[in-house]
């Protein structure tokens, strides 16, 4: 099985961008997903985003999740639970319109803090379309204005922590699926593993590392190249010891935007229909 790629940003307007942009394309057509290293956010800033979330889950959400686990049973799991996952989340939306003002029970400080991450995640987001414009051999750009609908993408954060599960061979941390929508930008627990990918048929971890983005595709930048890079199934494994805390960042095309193969990547066959961002075939 070959080695789940690692991405080092540090030298790429260096003499060692061409293998740096060969990676990337190589993690872009087989694997969908790849681990971001130097990628412009401050590891001093990063540290404090995880120190608040989980302080946020012990103050305002662990009890929640004991209760919920002890009014569904789930402690003495005997069957394979299959209609729910074993999280606790919260949504935050940044564009077009941000709801971060709604959300009950974040300290100032933390909800100061996910606002500027939120913006470092957007510029981090834009910058890596561009390079998967300059591999795909599309204008820079291209990707972004793809995206862009009548009032911009749409970009969100669903902030996770998956507690120590005392059944994980009954009930997954998160279900396997795909994800609908454009490029997805992940800070994971650095000591506590879980998320698996599929590859070539079977289930590969992706290794936590300190201070790394993991990015992974969605469909509709799949559909977007004409199959060219992938959106590949991944999942959550629940684990018996440590919670992981996850913070997936997603950033979609508007829902008015109108995908579609770029025409300069489809050669021989169109392989996916124009839609709108909602799923409309039209």
């Amino acid at each position: 099985m070959a080695t789940f790629p690692v991405v080092n940003l540090e030298k790429l307007n260096g003499e060692e961008r061409a293998t740096i942009m060969e990676q990337i394309k190589d993690a872009c057509e087989n694997w969908g997903f790849f681990e971001l290293l130097n990628h412009g956010i401050p590891h001093e800033f990063l540290d404090t985003v995880e120190r608040l979330t989980k302080e946020h889950y012990k103050k305002c959400m662990e009890q929640r999740f004991k209760e919920l686990v002890a009014s569904k049973a789930l402690e003495g799991l005997q069957a394979e639970v299959t209609d729910m996952d074993w999280e606790s989340t919260f949504f935050l939306r940044h564009l077009p319109e941000s709801n971060m003002a709604e959300i009950p029970d974040l300290a100032h400080e933390y909800r100061k803090v996910m606002k500027e991450f939120a913006l470092k995640l957007e510029k981090l987001a834009e910058e890596l379309l561009d390079l998967l414009c300059e591999n795909l051999g599309l204008e820079k750009g291209y990707l972004k204005k793809a995206f862009h609908g009548t009032r911009g993408p749409t970009f969100g954060t669903k902030v996770s922590n998956y507690p120590p599960c005392p059944k994980p061979d009954k009930i997954k941390g998160l279900r396997a699926h795909t994800d609908a929508g454009g490029i997805i930008l992940l800070f994971q627990d650095a000591q506590v593993s879980g998320l698996q990918l599929l590859k070539d048929g079977q289930w590969v971890d992706v290794p936590p590392m300190r201070h790394s983005i993991v990015i992974n595709l969605g469909d509709q930048l799949e559909v977007i190249t004409n199959g060219k890079y992938k959106s590949v199934e991944h999942r959550v494994i629940a684990q018996t010891n440590g919670a992981r805390m996850s913070i997936a960042s997603f950033y979609n095309p508007g829902n008015d935007a109108i995908i579609h193969p770029a025409p300069a990547l489809v050669e021989n066959k169109q392989l996916y229909p124009k839609f709108h961002e909602r799923l409309e075939i039209i």
